[in-house]
């Protein structure tokens, strides 16, 4: 287990996640045709060159979703009960295949909870930059941890 019980957070922890990952073509038609999401500047590489972009633009809900899975490892990995909303969510910046993905996350609450005294919420803002240093994603993330045992 690598993720941190509630108790091991303070507010102003910030982590740079080791893993890197480079978006595939392969991920971002496959996350497109799993979800059922026919947007052609995802999957159609005519309509894409057509567009604004030139380019296939990659699913922004796979963008989200690598954005947490990278973080996972060293926030949440074996001390979560359950995660409890995702809020203030923005894509300022386009993904494209190729783009090397890198995230960070930072404390920016804690709260006991008030229904589970063996646990605590922690808000987490979580970050996605491309190679180039360029925030691609952020949001809020609220997790509900275990409190670590006595």
């Amino acid at each position: 287990m690598s993720g941190r019980y509630f108790d091991d957070w303070q507010v102003g922890d910030r982590i740079e996640h080791p893993i890197r990952r480079t978006v595939t073509e392969t991920d971002n038609l496959l996350f497109s045709t799993m979800t059922h999401n026919p947007q052609p500047l995802h999957i159609d590489a005519e309509a894409a060159r057509a567009s604004e972009f030139g380019q296939i633009l990659v699913n922004g809900t796979f963008t989200f979703s690598l954005m947490i899975g990278l973080s996972v490892g060293e926030t949440t990995l074996g001390t979560l009960v359950a995660n409890l909303g995702y809020d203030k969510l923005v894509m300022p910046k386009p993904v494209f295949i190729g783009d090397t993905m890198r995230a960070t996350s930072e404390v920016v609450e804690l709260r006991d909870s008030k229904s589970r005294p063996t646990a605590g919420l922690v808000t987490f803002r979580h970050e996605l930059l491309n190679q180039r240093g360029d925030i691609v994603c952020q949001c809020l993330r609220t997790a509900l941890l275990q409190r670590r045992p006595a």
